[in-house]
């Protein structure tokens, strides 16, 4: 059953347009800022132009649809945590910083997070993960 409120992380909002059951998502989906930082990179690396208008779109829309939880302090003083368990399950935190970041929001916030891609948030101690089937 999905929660309440939780954060949606980048794969997820990538894909929210063709996600067929709404219901696997948080009544009130949030992102964080480090998701707009993330969508905000898009356009400027695209390969086409194609790509780069879908992207810039993608971005504006996430800009209007929601009001991203900002990096505060109380995320970085979480990111410690997120980086200690990534580091003692072997994995660096620096290989998937936003990943990190945005993990570390969620903790701060005490929110689950909402992700297509659980794995990147495996062994981040404390963590709620809810993963998200990717449509085809």
């Amino acid at each position: 059953m999905p929660s309440a409120r939780g954060i949606l992380d980048t794969s997820t909002v990538i894909v929210l347009e063709r996600l067929t059951d709404a219901t696997a998502l948080p009544t009130e989906p949030l992102i964080t800022a480090v998701t707009l930082a993330e969508l905000s990179v898009g356009p400027l690396v695209a390969k086409s132009e194609s790509e780069r208008v879908a992207r810039q779109s993608q971005l504006q829309q996430a800009e209007a649809d929601f009001e991203p939880l900002p990096f505060d302090a109380s995320a970085a003083r979480a990111f410690g945590r997120v980086a200690a368990s990534l580091r003692r399950s072997g994995r660096k935190a620096t290989a998937r910083t936003y990943d990190a970041m945005i993990a570390a929001t969620a903790l701060a916030n005490d929110l689950p997070l909402y992700t297509c891609n659980p794995t990147d948030f495996s062994c981040i101690d404390g963590l709620n993960v809810v993963a998200i089937p990717v449509p085809e």
